[in-house]
């Protein structure tokens, strides 16, 4: 109980200062709604979201039902019914993005980035799936194709996530590099798919960044410092995060019926994962030491 106490607070701290300012700006907007009270309050609402990502279940309305309604009763003594509690996720996804902003770590002047597929069917399924039609697309990693979006993300060698972007699956790895690192500073290292003179070039002019993206076979190696020769050996780290974010957040499955719930859930995997108390990470104080 103490985790999901703790838990609560952090998202209960920031409603209570998203929330009056995230009216304000509807009102100001013109946009003419009816706020409804709900016997959950939103910060009740986003910790039993963001606390099925830490929990063992695999369906969230076994999860809602056997667990949350019969073990966390009195946490939240105002509980609804799972169909109402359903009604109420899709007006989370403005919360939970901000939300996850602010989980995000401190650049340290190392970074990793890397993609990843978020299938959405299995292949078979491809030309009778309707539920994203228009929003995802085919496309091919280093393990074959796949049908859904891709996640871009940044990590530092503490495991934090630093920046994500979701993609259809058909968007080159790098047309996003930008906008993913344009706060970071110092290093950033990729795998091959990334392999890019210009924009390596543009990053440095740009926004002052060495990017370093591993060589592919055919390439001619370049002379590099021994310290980012071997910072560039510890990718594994971002690819060790993509796994816990797939089979312990679980933000891949096949089962969505609503493009809204699907982004929702990855939201909330996200954000499961960066309130993780042990992250994967590396012992880098000898790379942090300025050289002689």
């Amino acid at each position: 109980m103490s985790s999901l106490e703790e838990l609560f607070c952090n998202v209960d701290d920031f409603c209570q200062i998203f929330e009056p300012l995230w009216h304000q700006e509807l009102i100001q907007g013109g946009t003419v709604t009816r706020l409804r009270s709900r016997r959950l309050c939103l910060s009740e609402i986003l910790t039993i979201l963001i606390s099925f990502h830490r929990e063992s279940y695999c369906n969230f309305k076994h999860f809602y039902e056997k667990y949350v309604c019969q073990h966390w009763r009195e946490a939240f003594p105002h509980l609804v019914s799972y169909q109402r509690f359903i009604e109420w996720i899709p007006s989370t996804i403005v919360p939970l993005c901000v939300y996850l902003k602010h989980c995000f770590g401190s650049c340290t002047g190392i970074s990793f980035i890397d993609a990843t597929s978020l299938k959405v069917c299995h292949s078979r399924r491809i030309h009778s799936h309707k539920v994203f039609d228009g929003l995802v697309a085919l496309g091919k990693t280093s393990v074959g194709w796949f049908y859904g979006f891709k996640l871009h993300l940044v990590v530092n060698e503490l495991g934090e996530l630093l920046n994500v972007q979701i993609t259809a699956g058909n968007v080159d790895d790098r047309k996003p590099v930008e906008e993913l690192v344009q706060q970071l500073f110092g290093k950033v290292f990729a795998d091959r798919g990334y392999v890019s003179q210009p924009l390596t070039e543009k990053l440095r002019e740009t926004y002052g960044i060495e990017f370093f993206a591993k060589p592919k076979r055919n390439m001619k190696n370049r002379l590099m410092r021994l310290t980012d020769k071997l910072l560039s050996r510890k990718r594994f780290i971002i690819e060790t995060v993509i796994d816990q974010l797939k089979n312990i957040s679980q933000i891949e499955h096949s089962r969505h019926r609503s493009p809204v719930n699907c982004f929702v859930n990855i939201l909330c995997g996200l954000i499961a994962y960066c309130h993780q108390p042990k992250k994967p990470s590396l012992q880098l104080d000898w790379a942090l030491q300025p050289s002689a």
